[in-house]
């Protein structure tokens, strides 16, 4: 292993028995690049891109109750040309980043505690936070997007050595949220936002030079929790979920989230470049939804997959204070219950249809983004650790002949979300890798993995050892080389 860059940064954590600070989620506080890695197996020369992944990697000891929400962001990219790779980790060296360096502390709390608790004002939907750009990522334009969940700046870094470039020209004044939609074919980047005042939430388009194009208000009832967006063709569709903060608390200056199993899920539909006036509204079961899968249009109707939790609101996990037992359910996949879900939307008649796709307990699922809008076949979803915001094996649903594989990671394996990796000139929708960051907790150490995603049982075609076991993680990205040097020119 060649390694040509370490930097260590400065951290004030101290040693806890924090779940979410320890084992597999230990944080990681070593930058590195690194060449000439372990392989088990051989590296695929038909792949072209760059792997990137997200982390919540903490490095100041918090301010009362840590929730691994707040930690810092760290990238993790791994880019493969000709049959070899290249590995990067870097910190995403936000605005409360680089203030917390400089102190040597934590300047803000997190999302467990009241916002008043921070010693300086922050940014995000609840006021007060840490912009921490922790959740998710992806490229548009030619560079790396990351964002926070709670709404921040979003900041831009090069996708192959994540440099650091900034934050978006264009932000809006209640910032960005995760998760911004790319769509391959125009290239325009779909974001959305939300707030605690009126109108609560807008939608925005960016076009292909990442210039903002379009920004209207979607309004809301009141302050809600939105975490995700989809789009088809020509439409954007946006959620209103009966769970969100008690407006009571919120006077008081507490965000404590209520679900609301009487009110029904509303969708917003309206043209990529639509405005309030032109929104057409759905009613449909009450739940919440974490993440989106795809939509596609189908004659007058819209259909739309994501993942519907059976119990949006846990009881706490057996076994620890009530509080920290409500923390570990609220992010147990077991525990909350998301199954594959599919809606339909018809345009004309207002009506909606729901259609259960698995029983099983799945999230963080992906497609072929080149199926972005459009009618797709493949979904690879994961699942997780009994009790444990961990991955422990994925799933591929092909939702025409409603068959489906399986892959365990393995004893003490943990994986990432894993995007999927199209070959060279590939023939169809399968046609192409899995990648995914395994931590593993028995050999002390991590891979990147990539799998055949035509024959994903049978487990990686390769695996590659990186310098340092790195924490466990959440979303991510893939790029194509090819789309990424059209805008380096």
């Amino acid at each position: 292993m060649a390694i040509s860059y370490k930097n260590t940064v400065k951290s004030s954590l101290k040693a806890s028995h924090h779940p979410y600070l320890n084992g597999a989620w230990t944080p990681n506080f070593t930058e590195y690049t690194a060449t000439e890695m372990e392989v088990i197996g051989k590296i695929p020369d038909d792949i072209d891109g760059v792997y990137i992944r997200n982390t919540e990697n903490p490095v100041q000891e918090s301010i009362g109750h840590y929730h691994p929400f707040d930690g810092d962001g760290m990238l993790h990219s791994m880019s493969f040309k000709d049959g070899k790779a290249e590995y990067r980790n870097r910190f995403v060296r936000t605005k409360g980043f680089d203030a917390e360096q400089e102190a040597g502390q934590a300047l803000w709390a997190g999302i467990a505690n009241r916002p008043s608790m921070s010693t300086r004002p922050g940014w995000g939907a609840q006021g007060g936070v840490k912009d921490a750009s922790s959740t998710d990522v992806t490229v548009h334009a030619g560079e790396v997007v990351s964002t926070f969940w709670q709404c921040g700046d979003g900041y831009r870094l090069n996708p192959y050595t994540l440099e650091q470039l900034g934050t978006e020209s264009w932000t809006p004044v209640d910032g960005i949220s995760a998760h911004p939609k790319v769509d391959e074919r125009s290239g325009e980047m779909l974001f959305f936002n939300y707030s605690i005042y009126p109108p609560y939430q807008h939608y925005g388009v960016i076009d292909s030079n990442n210039k903002l194009v379009h920004y209207t208000p979607v309004p809301l009832p009141g302050p809600r929790l939105p975490h995700d967006m989809a789009f088809s063709e020509h439409y954007s569709i946006l959620a209103d979920l009966p769970m969100f903060w008690d407006p009571e608390e919120l006077k008081n200056g507490r965000y404590h989230a209520g679900y609301h199993p009487e009110m029904p899920t509303r969708f917003a539909i309206l043209p990529r470049y639509g405005n309030a006036e032109d929104i057409q509204w759905f009613e449909a079961s009450a739940t919440y939804v974490l993440h989106w899968m795809n939509a596609y249009e189908e004659g007058d109707e819209i259909v739309l997959d994501g993942y519907f939790q059976d119990n949006p609101d846990p009881e706490p996990l057996a076994g620890l204070p009530k509080a920290a037992g409500k923390m570990m359910a609220n992010l147990d996949i077991n525990s909350f219950q998301s199954k594959l879900h599919r809606w339909r939307f018809n345009l004309k008649t207002g009506g909606v249809k729901e259609e259960r796709l698995d029983d099983r307990p799945l999230e963080f699922g992906t497609i072929n983004q080149q199926y972005a809008g459009r009618k797709h076949r493949y979904i690879y979803s994961v699942w997780g650790e009994p009790n444990w915001f961990l991955f422990s094996g994925m799933v591929k649903h092909d939702l025409q002949t409603g068959e489906s594989w399986s892959l365990p990671f393995g004893e003490q394996r943990f994986g990432s979300e894993a995007p999927f990796v199209p070959r060279i000139d590939a023939k169809d929708e399968d046609d192409g890798y899995l990648v995914s960051f395994i931590t593993d907790m028995k050999e002390d150490r991590s891979e990147c993995v990539l799998i055949d995603a035509k024959d994903i049982e049978a487990g990686p075609v390769c695996r590659i050892i990186l310098p340092h076991r790195i924490s466990s993680g959440t979303h991510a990205t893939w790029a194509s080389g090819e789309s990424i040097r059209k805008y380096q020119k």
